[in-house]
Formats: C-alpha cells, sequence, structure tokens
C-alpha cells in the first residue's frame, strides 16, 4: 500500500495527464458522430480481433475431441456405403435393413495405434482393439490414407498387426487402371516404399501410375490405396516395381480394423477335400 501511494505522489502530474486526456477523448467521442463513428469502428475491430483468436484457441483445444468424432462418423460412413453397396447387389426388400439379407461383405470398427515399429526387418503395430471387440485374426487395417496391415495375434484387448513393412508380408495388389495382379512384398530397405513383383513384362506400368489391392483374398477389400509407382525392373518374364506409399509408416494414428463377413464361409469352402 504505501509503494502504491509513493508511485500515484510520484507521477501524479503524469496521472493527472492521463485522466485530463481521458476525459477530452471521452467528450470528443461523445459530442462528435464522426470522432464516435471511428471509434466503435475501431473498438469494434480490436475485440473482433481479441474474440477470433480465442475462438481459434478454444478450437485447438478441442481438436482431440472432434477428431475423434470425425473418425467415429467416419466408420459409421463406411460401413454404411458397404450396406448401400449390398443393397443395389441385392434382391431383397430394401426396406428391410438386414446386413445379413443384403448379403453385406465387410464392416469397419474404429482403433487406434498405441506403439508401432517401422525400422525392424519385421515390423509390428499394436492397436487397442482386441477379441473382446470382435477383432480375430487375418484382420484388414488400413486408413484414411490406405494399407497398414494384417491383424496377427489378438487379445481380449488389444491385437497385433503385421506391418506392410514386414518380410513376411504377401498382399494380392493390381494397378488401379488395369487388372493386371502382382504381390505387394517388403525388401526391407526403406520404410517409405514397398515392392510389387510378379507383375507379367506385358503390363502397361507407367510411372506415377496408382496401386492398389486386388480383392482377390478374404482380407482385404478391392481397392484400397497402396501408393504409386515410383521405379520400373524388368526380368525376362515379369516386373518388380518399387512403389512410394502414400502412408507415412512412421506416424500412424487411428485406424479401420476390416471384417470381411463372408471369411468363415469362404474358408469352409477352401477348406473342402475334393471328393
Amino acid at each position: 500500500m504505501q509503494q502504491i501511494a509513493y508511485f500515484i505522489q510520484k507521477y501524479k502530474y503524469f496521472l493527472f495527464f492521463v485522466f485530463l486526456s481521458a476525459v477530452a477523448l471521452a467528450l470528443t467521442i461523445n459530442n462528435h458522430d464522426f470522432h464516435k463513428s471511428k471509434f466503435i469502428s475501431s473498438a469494434n475491430s480490436i475485440t473482433g480481433g481479441l474474440y477470433e483468436k480465442s475462438s481459434k484457441f478454444s478450437e485447438y483445444l478441442h481438436l482431440k475431441s472432434e477428431n475423434t468424432e470425425l473418425i467415429e462418423e467416419n466408420t459409421f460412413l463406411k460401413n454404411q456405403i458397404e450396406l448401400i453397396k449390398a443393397r443395389l447387389d441385392s434382391t431383397v426388400d430394401i426396406n428391410i435393413i438386414d446386413s445379413v439379407k443384403y448379403h453385406q461383405k465387410y464392416t469397419y470398427t474404429t482403433a487406434r495405434v498405441i506403439k508401432n515399429d517401422y525400422h525392424k526387418q519385421n515390423n509390428f503395430l499394436l492397436i487397442n482393439l482386441g477379441s473382446s471387440n470382435g477383432v480375430l485374426a487375418e484382420m484388414a487395417v488400413t486408413n484414411s490414407k490406405g494399407l497398414i496391415g494384417i491383424t496377427d495375434q489378438v487379445s481380449p484387448k488389444f491385437a497385433r498387426v503385421q506391418s506392410i513393412l514386414n518380410s513376411n508380408s504377401k498382399i494380392n495388389a493390381r494397378l488401379k487402371n488395369s487388372f493386371h495382379f502382382g504381390t505387394l512384398i517388403w525388401n526391407g530397405k526403406d520404410y517409405n516404399k514397398v515392392q510389387l513383383i510378379d507383375i507379367p513384362r506385358q503390363a502397361n506400368v507407367k510411372l506415377g501410375d496408382t496401386i492398389i489391392t486386388g480383392g482377390k483374398s478374404t482380407i482385404f477389400p478391392e481397392g484400397i490405396l497402396i501408393g504409386t509407382v515410383k521405379d520400373i525392373s524388368h526380368s525376362n518374364t515379369s516386373s518388380e516395381i518399387d512403389i512410394k506409399l502414400f502412408n507415412d509408416m512412421s506416424n500412424i494414428g487411428p485406424v479401420y480394423v476390416i471384417k470381411n463377413l463372408n471369411k468363415p464361409e469362404i474358408n469352409t469352402l477352401e477348406n473342402t477335400e475334393n471328393e
């Protein structure tokens, strides 16, 4: 309190000058329409800027919850797309919403990567869903940019995913602009690139062509993005293609676990011995 009194005593003339200036400014603004309009306009501009910055800061604080909502909505829409596809392929009453009757092929479940290896020869990821959430071994794992891997080992709460950056990974893939198929592998050198082998030499492959999943397995739906052609080398009968991945495999967050509803039936048929 003594310091405040000392400050006022020391700067009393300056403070008195500031007070008189404020009074004069207030009288000028109140008695002249032009000055009043300019003051209001400036005040609105300043407060508007402050409100905008405050709003952006508030939005930043809520990014995590908003991203979660967007991921959940995207998962719902993917499931709706699969249901609509099944409806178009079905001959049953379109007013009955039943995934079995519509022969829906795939369902999508949102998960999050909680551990990710990408610098080893055989890399795996760990996701926060397990058998209690309906996740089984040999399910496709993707994200909004494309292919991630295949579930490998499953516990009640978690699942291990064999990354496409794994020397044991072999996935059916094809050129987007043709139906020439090959096998997707990884040579263990660059985590940004994988290789597509066994593509027929006569296939018209160009640099920059898009590579997608082929849909010839019970794991991946057809058409999931993988990457673009970066380099091509030919042998006598086939080509090996370097593919630059759309995904940054060192930075994976939310993913989708894809379940093929027809897989058990297909596996039963494939495992049936010929009589």
